[in-house]
C-alpha cells in the first residue's frame, strides 16, 4: 500500500473517531451532560463524518487501486495528491474550528475561516477531479 494511502485511510480513521465523539456529545446534549454550546458542533459532526472520513477514505482508495495513468507516473501528478491531502485537511480543521466559532461569536473574521476553509476543500476537490479524471478508463 502505497504511503499516501495509508495517510489518507488513517487520517480518515481519525476522523471518523472524532465525529462519532462528536455525534455521542451532541446525543448526550439532550440528556443535559453536555454544555449547550456543544450544539455549535452539529455541523463539524456532519464535515468530519463525510468530508474527514467517507471522501477522505475515498480518495485514498482511489489514489491506491485505480488504473495507472502510465507507468512513468502510476497515480499521476504526486504533487496534486499531495496537494489533495495538505488541502483537503486544513479545509476541514479550519472549518471545525471557523464554524461553531461564527455561530458562537458571529464576527467577520470567523467567516473568512469558513470561506477560506471551504475554498480550501474546494480545491482538493477540484485537483482530485482532475488528477483521477483520466484513470476512469475502460479495460
Amino acid at each position: 500500500m502505497p504511503p499516501l494511502t495509508r495517510w489518507f485511510i488513517k487520517t480518515a480513521m481519525v476522523y471518523l473517531a472524532a465525529a462519532l465523539l462528536v455525534g455521542l456529545g451532541l446525543a448526550a446534549r439532550g440528556l443535559g451532560y453536555v454544555p449547550a454550546w456543544w450544539t455549535a458542533l452539529s455541523p463539524v459532526y456532519f464535515h468530519l463524518f463525510m468530508v474527514g472520513w467517507v471522501a477522505q477514505l475515498i480518495f485514498g482508495v482511489v489514489y491506491w487501486m485505480f488504473p495507472k495513468y502510465s507507468q512513468a507516473h502510476p497515480h499521476g501528478s504526486e504533487r496534486a495528491w499531495l496537494a489533495v491531502y495538505w488541502c483537503l485537511n486544513a479545509g476541514l480543521l479550519l472549518r471545525a474550528v471557523a464554524e461553531p466559532m461564527l455561530t458562537l461569536w458571529p464576527v467577520v473574521g470567523w467567516r473568512w475561516g469558513v470561506a477560506v476553509s471551504a475554498l480550501l476543500q474546494w480545491t482538493a476537490g477540484l485537483l482530485f477531479v482532475v488528477n483521477t479524471w483520466s484513470r476512469v478508463k475502460e479495460r
